[in-house]
């Protein structure tokens, strides 16, 4: 998945050296990690190319930035003065900040009857800040191949490590990054000539603690069945993202990642032959352990009303 944001993300500061001392502006702007930049001095930000020559005259005309940031629902101002690094003699406002982000998740369910709408689930995508998920302004979702996986240990969460091309291997686009995954329609229908046919849901009410299955891939782009234990699940009445506790118990899994690695979110959770969610968390003291959502608040947020009525919310 490759996204791009509505402004400019901020996800770190660093110090700039002047004058033989080390300042933050940033920090001294408030402007923290998590803030997206909308605006500088009056112009709206797209990208990262558009803050530079801003930067450049604020700083050689000695005058302070003044900057929109939307944090949360709340859009503040703030203003913030550049500072000449002396290492390379160029104004710096001592922020990283991102425009576009990619990384690998997993599917968990295509909805073909409307439109192709399709969800991913990407709890553990590097985007996400103070566990909360940044807004997009568009994306695109491609076709990946898993090389290898980077074991997990317990404190050391693990991933999955693939190849894709934005360009080459286009498969649809996405509209919405939330809490309960990153939704988007297909260009063209999926086949996997194993899971094809629609599969059964069940409630949160009708998940039971025992023996269920996940479905992702560790080689290349083969789906492929594990076995998992449903420890805990929680009937619940609205929507929440931690609502089954699961534990990986395949032998095979187990030896290949250690037990839930970053790239596994979205991995189905199959009991008794119905969906039943999706694989969020990883326990960083446990990796053999993590949460899973229930499968009707991902559906709930893509606009398909389980009583029979669709509304789109998703794309």
């Amino acid at each position: 998945m490759q996204l791009h944001t509505k402004g400019v993300l901020v996800v770190g500061h660093h110090l700039v050296q002047n004058g033989g001392t080390s300042v933050s502006p940033g920090e001294d702007a408030n402007i923290e990690v998590g803030d997206i930049i909308l605006r500088i001095n009056g112009k709206d930000i797209g990208n990262m190319q558009d803050v530079k020559p801003i930067v450049k005259k604020a700083g050689s005309d000695g005058k302070p930035l003044s900057i929109t940031v939307k944090r949360g629902d709340k859009k503040i101002k703030t203003k913030l003065k550049p500072v000449k690094d002396d290492k390379d003699n160029d104004y710096r406002i001592g922020l990283f900040i991102r425009d576009s982000a990619a990384g690998i998740g997993t599917m968990t369910f295509l909805r073909s009857t409307i439109k192709k709408n399709m969800a991913l689930w990407a709890m553990s995508f590097p985007i996400w800040t103070q566990k909360k998920p940044i807004e997009i302004n568009n994306g695109t979702i491609v076709g990946s191949t898993v090389t290898s996986i980077e074991k997990s240990s317990n404190g050391t969460p693990g991933e999955k490590q693939a190849n894709f091309s934005v360009e080459r291997d286009r498969m649809g686009k996405i509209t919405k990054n939330s809490a309960f995954g990153i939704f988007g329609t297909l260009d063209n229908t999926l086949t996997d000539g194993k899971y094809n046919k629609p599969m059964p849901i069940a409630l949160s009410n009708e998940v039971k603690e025992g023996p269920a299955k996940i479905l992702t891939v560790l080689d290349g782009e083969k789906v492929e069945e594990f076995d998992i234990e449903i420890i805990s699940s929680i009937p619940q009445k609205s929507p929440a993202t931690k609502g089954m506790v699961i534990e990986i118990t395949d032998p095979k899994l187990l030896e290949k990642t250690g037990g839930i690695v970053q790239g596994m979110s979205g991995s189905p959770i199959i009991q008794d032959g119905k969906l039943i969610g999706a694989v969020t968390h990883v326990f960083v003291n446990d990796s053999t352990s993590g949460y899973g959502v229930h499968i009707e608040w991902m559906l709930d947020e893509a606009g398909i009303n389980l009583n029979g009525k669709e509304t789109p919310k998703a794309s």
